[in-house]
């Protein structure tokens, strides 16, 4: 990959969708923005996700990403609320693909192990790198936006072989992280 190009990260939710949008090259990513569609207000799920496609198209058309990372649902106790999930992935990757853009998924392990070392890190600790990473302060009312974000970083990672890690240096577990960037953890 010699030249740059744009990711757009989504964490899909029928009530909050988060997404993130990143210009990256082979050596390097930075966050160009990220925020969240709330459709707590929207009357009912059909709306909902009429949002999320109109929403998501309205982003795509004004940052011009070539390609979407979205966050794959992940098998839960509730059907109901998997099902939900599920439709508001297909309709964020509807939107994606009526815009041209390549189509990649991401489950939420996998996204963990690419931004921390580990599948089983919390989202403060995908959060906390990832701020570090790309020298951003991230709103932490949402973790959504920061989920999506992790999304495409996660999928920049994966095209380019770009290293997981800060630094360099492999960490097994936060607390050898945190040990070693005390004062880039807040």
């Amino acid at each position: 990959m010699n030249n740059k190009i744009k990711i757009l990260g989504v964490d899909p939710g029928t009530n909050i969708t988060g997404y993130a949008i990143i210009e990256a090259t082979q050596s390097k990513c930075k966050m160009i923005t990220s925020g969240i569609f709330d459709l707590r207000k929207c009357e009912d799920h059909q709306t909902k996700l009429k949002e999320i496609f109109l929403q998501l198209q309205e982003v795509i058309e004004t940052y011009l990403p070539e390609e979407l990372a979205i966050e794959a649902p992940f098998y839960g106790k509730n059907v109901q609320s998997m099902l939900k999930l599920g439709r508001a992935q297909g309709v964020s990757m509807a939107a994606a693909m009526t815009m041209g853009l390549k189509i990649n998924e991401y489950s939420p392990k996998k996204i963990k192990q690419a931004i921390t070392g580990s599948g089983n890190s919390s989202k403060e600790q995908v959060s906390a790198l990832l701020q570090s990473r790309l020298n951003v302060r991230i709103d932490q009312k949402y973790l959504d936006a920061t989920d999506a974000l992790g999304v495409a970083v996660c999928h920049w990672q994966q095209i380019t072989g770009a290293m997981s890690n800060v630094g360099g240096k492999r960490y097994s577990d936060w607390k050898g992280f945190v040990k070693d960037n005390s004062g880039r953890v807040g």
